[in-house]
């Protein structure tokens, strides 16, 4: 009997994890696949190590509370070297918009305002509000706001933080923003700036994550792990591990097993069951109440949270190795290409490139690079393919994605080396995820954070945590889902910080 199984070595499972085995609680880990880190995974090919996902990493700042994943290592004694990226994305937009963000945060407001001079005053408000709602993030512990005597200690500690928090969690990018901004092409530009990472506009991405992200990209700063983006779940094993827990792979979990309406278990693909008195899953909420249970026992609030999210989109994922002579002298590390503001929402609209060879040379050959390209990409565009459809469909979509990247780096095409090609196919086969989808995104417009869970659920003993619980995607959020979701089974259990 183990006091929590985690199902899922994604980062908000091991962060969980890593959390409970270091208060001192027996924690088993169950992962589908070979290695751990799901969407922050890796695999390698011809000298070349490839990260699933991309490398743009925030939580490895060294000061404040947000650095989440180096408070994550610390808390298992393991540490991983990072590589600082002085420059966050170089933006390629369309009305000849060529806009670096710079870590310096006066720098990257500087070359905003080069472009929109008349809006000076309303870039340095919107920002500032951003920078208000780090702030209050950063002067306080990031644990369960379902636990009331955390909530209070937190309150009384630091009143005005909490009471600055609570006023943005009901508001949106887009709101605020159009409060200090006039200029309309100065705010695509920041719908941009949402979409980058939560996949839908300013007037649908709640304000308290833009805060984080608009903030830490200039404090802690973005920070690549030395040996690829696959080496923090690795060392966060390694220190699950040295705390005692476990963790086995090629363990698929098909079922979660309730008895009297409460989870107590799990059953594997191979039919082994495994008991715990508390139930992890770092699966996303379809996969879990779809799938892990019967369908007549998806409690209310999760059809009523269907009802307000939806799953986003997949991605086309294109691994390249080049020549190195492609790339230009200067060249940044992260890039977004948008060639037509109208079609920044749809399929193959918005193009991602991470190079992280820029700036940790050792995962590619002598002599070349990786380049990581993806875009948006529906799985129903990709299913009911033969064999030859689909061969077929990836070489005109890798045609139309080179001949997009040419236009920045000329001599791609003939320079390429190795190239690999993921499908939202793909992403579902080997991440797990229903459809590939990378989370999930509102419906409609909503208020701010309010509509998203947390991590308990309504059958008792079954938690959820990752991208479809509180505060939604991207590494440093996943990793506060952890951080919570361990806070909150750590009081149920008994078990004292």
């Amino acid at each position: 009997m183990f006091d929590v199984i985690v199902i899922g070595a994604g980062i908000g499972g091991l962060v969980t994890a890593t959390q409970l085995a270091a208060k001192g609680a027996k924690v088993l880990v169950l992962e589908r696949y070979l290695i751990p880190g799901g969407s922050a995974g890796y695999f390698q090919h011809q000298g070349y190590t490839f990260d699933v996902g991309a490398s743009m990493i925030f939580g490895f700042g060294k000061q404040g509370t947000t650095n989440l994943l180096t408070r994550a290592l610390d808390a298992v004694n393991v540490k991983l070297e990072t590589i600082p990226d002085p420059v966050q994305i170089h933006y390629h937009l369309p009305n000849k918009l060529d806009i670096k963000v710079e870590q310096n945060y006066e720098k990257f407001l500087q070359n905003l305002i080069a472009y929109f001079p008349q809006e000076e005053k309303g870039i340095r408000r919107f920002y500032h509000e951003c920078q208000k709602i780090f702030n209050c993030l950063n002067s306080i512990e990031l644990l369960s706001l379902e636990e009331p005597s955390y909530v209070m200690r937190v309150f009384f500690q630091n009143p005005l933080a909490c009471l600055g928090l609570a006023k943005y969690l009901p508001q949106n990018v887009g709101d605020i923003a159009k409060r200090h901004i006039k200029d309309p092409l100065l705010l695509k530009f920041i719908d941009i700036e949402c979409y980058c990472w939560s996949v839908v506009p300013a007037a649908m991405t709640p304000m308290i994550n833009a805060g984080m992200v608009f903030s830490d990209r200039h404090y802690g700063g973005v920070n690549y792990p030395v040996g690829g983006v696959g080496k923090i779940a690795q060392k966060l094993v390694a220190g699950l591990e040295n705390k005692g827990g476990k963790i086995e792979y090629q363990a698929r979990v098909t079922k979660i097993i309730t008895q009297q309406g409460k989870a107590v278990g799990v059953q594997l693909a191979n039919g082994k069951i495994y008991h715990a008195k508390k139930i992890v899953s770092n699966a996303t909420r379809w996969d879990t109440f779809e799938k892990l249970l019967p369908t007549a026992q998806m409690p209310a609030n999760e059809k009523n949270w269907q009802q307000k999210y939806q799953k986003s989109p997949s991605f086309l994922s294109f691994h390249l190795g080049v020549k190195a002579s492609v790339l230009p002298p200067g060249t940044e590390c992260h890039h977004i290409f948008l060639e037509d503001w109208e079609k920044m929402e749809l399929v193959s609209g918005t193009l991602f490139v991470s190079i992280p060879t820029l700036l940790d040379p050792s995962l590619a050959p002598t002599g070349y690079h990786i380049i990581h390209a993806f875009t948006p990409a529906w799985i129903s565009n990709w299913q009911e393919l033969t064999a030859n459809e689909y061969a077929e469909k990836k070489e005109q979509t890798a045609g139309e994605i080179i001949n997009r990247l040419e236009r920045i780096f000329p001599g791609l095409d003939a320079g390429l080396d190795y190239m690999e090609i993921g499908t939202p196919l793909t992403h579902r086969r080997f991440l797990g995820r229903v459809d590939g989808t990378y989370g999930p995104i509102p419906r409609r417009k909503l208020r701010g954070l309010l509509g998203m869970p947390f991590n308990r659920t309504a059958i008792p003993n079954l938690y959820c945590v990752g991208d479809s619980t509180f505060p939604g995607q991207g590494l440093n959020a996943v990793a506060f889902s952890g951080f919570a979701c361990a806070h909150r089974i750590a009081v149920d259990l008994g078990i004292k910080s």
